[in-house]
């Protein structure tokens, strides 16, 4: 018996992302031609154990454009801390309040 994929489609602004669902069993079984169709064919696909999903492999493209997010988001974050009100806090004692 063959396992299908099943496909879900994101619309973020001007791309179309495709994320194929696939259990790890599969994924281990057709790992060469996952890599394949990720890297050349910029297809993503979400890894599923019985039947909840747990991680995804997606291509550089999209990876890159995930961190150039996040970046953005922590520039936004740290410009608003930047203007909020009262005294700046020193790094070494942020540090040591928040154990790090």
């Amino acid at each position: 018996m063959y396992k299908t994929y099943y496909t879900l489609t994101l619309i973020c602004k001007k791309d179309v992302f495709m994320l194929n669902k696939i259990s790890t069993a599969d994924a281990r079984k057709k790992f060469s031609n996952i890599l394949n169709r990720v890297a050349y064919a910029d297809e993503s696909f979400v890894l599923t154990r019985r039947g909840e999903p747990i991680a995804a492999i997606v291509s550089m493209r999209e990876l890159n454009m995930l961190q150039e997010i996040e970046d953005r988001v922590d520039i936004e974050d740290a410009w608003k801390a930047k203007n909020e009100p009262g005294e700046p806090i020193p790094w070494e004692e942020l540090k040591k309040e928040l154990e790090l």
